[in-house]
């Protein structure tokens, strides 16, 4: 007799399900750009909105059609460069040799780091230009400007970030010239140009399995009893252990989530804002003061959370040319 069954309910790609370390992500991969600048940034998500737009993608059935597109909105102060990096190859990975910091830190980065005193740039850079010759990667520390924007936050984010550059010394030269200087969203990216989002998740708590995995809810019969949101075995009675792959209760959302190559539409200027803001404001978020950048679809995370772009490491053969937007809804928002 053919026996057939289901085929398991949720992914396990993703496990454990558990709440991210923090909520500010760690980029562990950046691309290989021999163009010397930063290859990534980092916004706060603002909301979302839709746009009219033509679909410049040959090989769509709508190419050279208005279309209707849902957008995200982040908002994207100037970021600072605060720090440089260096990193040395070892059997266990690439591990700091020694860092650089820049002499006009903001005031406001003593809320996040012990910042600190009498420190001598001019040595450190001699340090590490000592090392370049043993030296396998070169990032930089960068920091944002929450209290530039409608967060209520004023304490800043710190995180690494890639820079390009065909070798190590190429990339130290450009992140020295960049060191203590604030980076906007067009030095770093243009219209039209694919991008990684890299966010935690919105948090749900602790959920069931039918909302958590997605299992079927227990028929009438097979419940025998109230219960009916439950699995409906635990698993053979040898191995006589629980394996990790049965779906069970636990924590759901705020995790760190990867999203590869969605689309920038557009890089608007803080002289521009009035072409993005809402009647009312953005829900849960406010206004946009500042730089902004449009980008295709969803990113993860509630609004106020910190996204961040980098240049996309799978970048499809796609046009990245800038579309033709035609309208931007700045109905309210208030009441949806």
């Amino acid at each position: 007799m053919v026996r057939h069954h289901q085929p398991r309910s949720g992914s396990v790609a993703f496990s454990p399900r558990k709440r991210a370390a923090k909520e500010t992500p760690r980029v562990k991969s950046w691309p290989q750009d021999d163009e010397s600048k930063l290859l990534g940034l980092a916004g706060y998500k603002v909301g979302m909105t839709h746009a009219m737009m033509l679909d410049n993608d040959k090989n769509s059935p709508t190419s050279g059609m208005e279309i209707f597109t849902p957008v995200t909105v982040l908002e994207v102060p100037p970021v600072v460069v605060m720090g440089v990096r260096a990193y040395e190859k070892t059997t266990y990975g690439l591990k700091v040799i020694t860092d650089v910091l820049a002499d006009n830190l903001d005031e406001e980065l003593s809320r996040k780091i012990s910042l600190p005193k009498g420190y001598n740039q001019s040595e450190a850079i001699a340090k590490i230009q000592e090392v370049l010759e043993g030296t396998e990667d070169i990032k930089v520390l960068v920091h944002t400007n929450p209290k530039a924007t409608s967060v209520p936050k004023k304490k800043p984010e710190i995180f690494e970030c890639g820079i390009g550059g065909k070798i190590a010394e190429e990339r130290l030269n450009a992140a020295l010239e960049l060191l203590g200087n604030e980076i906007k969203a067009t030095d770093v990216f243009s219209d039209g140009q694919y991008v990684d989002s890299i966010a935690t998740t919105k948090g749900k708590g602790f959920q069931g399995p039918v909302k958590r995995w997605g299992i079927r809810i227990q028929y009438g019969k097979a419940a025998r009893s109230s219960k009916k949101r439950h699995i409906g075995s635990m698993g053979p009675w040898t191995p006589s252990r629980t394996m990790w792959t049965v779906p069970q209760a636990g924590q759901m959302g705020y995790h760190k989530r990867t999203e590869y190559n969605k689309k920038i539409l557009k890089i608007g200027d803080a002289s521009e804002v009035d072409a993005i803001n809402p009647e009312g404001g953005f829900i849960k978020y406010g206004v946009v003061k500042n730089d902004y950048i449009m980008v295709k679809g969803s990113l993860p995370g509630p609004s106020k959370r910190l996204v961040i772009l980098r240049k996309a490491m799978r970048a499809k053969a796609k046009s990245n040319d800038a579309p033709q937007i035609n309208y931007i809804s700045t109905k309210s928002k208030q009441g949806v």
